[in-house]
């Protein structure tokens, strides 16, 4: 999930020359970009969806580019999911719903309402509920600490001062967020024209012009603000831009699996079961018996955080069975406490009984947990774009696919990954549609540099950029490299990171060289080491992991799916490069 959060990422989307490389293979491409795309209509209007990392990239980015930019953020304040404030999100619901509407149901107002239409509330607690969901408090807790140094999660234009620790509390990467901001005159507190907080967009669709033909697109906007005392505002208004980037980040529909009984309990004890991204302070669960499902970033840091004063603590994970690249879960069991329990996944809840703690869960094994006083779910979150009903197709099984050319291809189907992305960015069959910062296993910090980048060059008719056929077939060739679709689809790691970060360097660079504008340097080879020695001081050294955990399987992780080479470090099957790969994946994950 990343949560627990750290939006960072993975050591190689940190390494990269810092001079100027020439256009290599990537995974991406073999061969410069060839034909423009003309696009249907002149782009000079952009919007911009959050104000997170990414987005803030994005409009400097844009902006310098000579676009009229304008952003939108639902929050009230700038930095996505790194505003912590003690206002937790509403309840995640149990089970998920469709896909489409999996972080919010579009607010809408009347048909054929003139713009703006305004409502007012006045019962206050109605009016702080619509607040509190249309703001969507971000899933950060008190004491989390970003798992990257400061050196590697830092904007290149916007370096820390000098002497800055390197272990990062939230608070810090906050405040860095807002600087950047208002270095950039967007902060909330700056009255920029240019950004507009605590609005949050409904629906993004097609606009026609006069003779029927496409000319960009409409966004239905919401703004909710407290005008009074007891009274709330919310105000509906439309804005056309010829092009949208979309940064949301990819933490805002929790993800909770449907597991037999698990409903019931939850409409019973509502209170006794939340997802991971509701979590704040370890004080809750003082003295109290907590069983976490899901044992990656959150899972595991929060099991972390609630240890000193948990009575006990049992840790239900799934085994690892991934063939294709991405976080390997056994290194994550170097975060976890020794005293933590680790058990299989749930089979079943039991029918509730009348308090909670009599509830029964069954494991895979057999085995009934009893007695449980709270069950927090660290099992990540799904990509959905609320705004973006035309792009959804739930009906789609994992690697169903639509024929081109007979209906609108998906960019969400389950929510587990994203299709029909050239880059993971740009939208094949509407390339004025762009993502940003939707990959993990990489520095979004960074990496969003180099992809609004291309975005700015590619819309600005500074950069090659191929046919949309040719678009396709780079396209299926990566589904085909990454072996098909799922939830590691847009893992990127190592050696994809920093190939992606020479093609992205090669390109545009060609691209100033051609046609003018700035040229982007790659990342500093000193942060290989930084990243070396972060990774020593976070995990310490190799212990003989399997041998203390307390398990409900007689200390057998394997039949986990774990293994546990990697939790005896080198020498013990791995060798010394291998286990430092690993590691270094697992520290500069962001995938909560």
């Amino acid at each position: 999930m990343t949560r627990t959060w750290v939006l960072f990422a993975l050591l190689p989307a940190i390494v990269g020359a810092t001079s100027q490389t020439p256009l290599i293979a990537s995974s991406w491409s073999h061969t410069a970009p060839k034909p423009t795309n003309q696009f249907k209509w002149p782009i000079r209007r952009v919007a911009i969806i959050g104000a997170g990392p990414g987005g803030l990239i994005s409009y400097r980015e844009l902006s310098d580019a000579g676009f009229n930019v304008h952003v939108y953020e639902r929050d009230n304040s700038p930095g996505g999911n790194w505003h912590y404030t003690e206002e937790t999100p509403v309840d995640a619901p149990v089970p998920n719903v469709d896909i489409s509407v999996g972080d919010y149901t579009p607010s809408l107002p009347p048909k054929g309402v003139k713009y703006p239409y305004v409502e007012e509330y006045h019962n206050k607690s109605v009016a702080s509920q619509l607040r509190r969901a249309h703001r969507a408090p971000k899933p950060v807790w008190a004491s989390l600490k970003s798992n990257a140094p400061a050196p590697i999660q830092q904007i290149r234009e916007f370096l820390w001062p000098k002497g800055t620790p390197w272990e990062l509390p939230h608070r810090k990467l906050t405040q860095y967020l807002r600087a950047f901001a208002s270095w950039h005159g967007i902060n909330n507190n700056d009255g920029s024209p240019n950004i507009s907080y605590n609005t949050r967009v409904e629906l993004v669709k097609k606009r026609y012009n006069e003779d029927g033909n496409e000319a960009g697109w409409t966004l239905t906007l919401k703004t909710v603000v407290q005008t009074g005392p007891s009274t709330t505002t919310a105000t509906w208004t439309q804005e056309a831009f010829d092009a949208v980037v979309i940064a949301t980040g990819r933490y805002n529909a929790p993800n909770i699996p449907n597991i037999e009984g698990l409903e019931e309990w939850a409409k019973r004890f509502p209170d006794h079961i939340s997802h991971s991204r509701q979590y704040r302070r370890p004080q809750p669960y003082a003295n109290k018996t907590v069983l976490i499902v899901g044992a990656a970033t959150s899972g595991g840091e929060i099991s972390r955080d609630i240890n000193p004063y948990a009575n006990t603590i049992y840790q239900s994970i799934r085994p690892d069975k991934a063939t294709v690249p991405h976080f390997n879960l056994s290194l994550f069991f170097h975060r976890l406490p020794l005293n933590t329990t680790v058990v299989p996944e749930i089979k079943r809840f039991h029918a509730p009984g009348s308090h909670f703690k009599d509830g029964r869960v069954e494991l895979v094994n057999g085995t009934v947990l009893t007695g449980i006083d709270h069950i927090i779910f660290g099992t990540g979150f799904r990509y959905t774009y609320p705004f973006l009903p035309q792009y959804h197709n739930s009906s789609l099984g994992l690697n169903d696919t639509i024929p081109r050319g007979e209906g609108i291809q998906p960019i969400v189907t389950d929510g587990t990954h994203l299709r029909s992305l050239y880059l993971d960015s740009f939208y094949i069959e509407e390339p004025t549609l762009a993502f940003v910062n939707v990959n993990f296993g990489l520095q979004s910090f960074t990496y969003a540099e180099f992809v609004s980048l291309a975005v700015a060059k590619v819309w600005a008719g500074k950069a090659d950029f191929p046919s949309t056929p040719e678009l396709w077939k780079r396209y299926d060739e990566i589904v085909e490299e990454r072996k098909g679709y799922g939830r590691h689809f847009q893992f990127l790691g190592a050696e994809r990171t920093q190939n992606n970060l020479r093609f992205f360097q090669g390109w545009l660079n060609d691209a100033a060289a051609k046609y003018g504008g700035r040229q982007i340097d790659g990342l500093p080879k000193e942060l290989e080491e930084i990243s070396r020695i972060w990774t020593t001081v976070r995990f310490g050294a190799p212990i003989y992991f399997a041998n203390t955990l307390n398990t409900l399987i007689n200390g057998n992780l394997s039949s986990f799916g774990i293994n546990e080479q990697v939790l005896e470090g080198p020498g013990s099957g791995l060798s010394q490069e291998e286990y430092e790969t690993l590691a270094h994946d697992s520290v500069y994950n962001d995938y909560w």
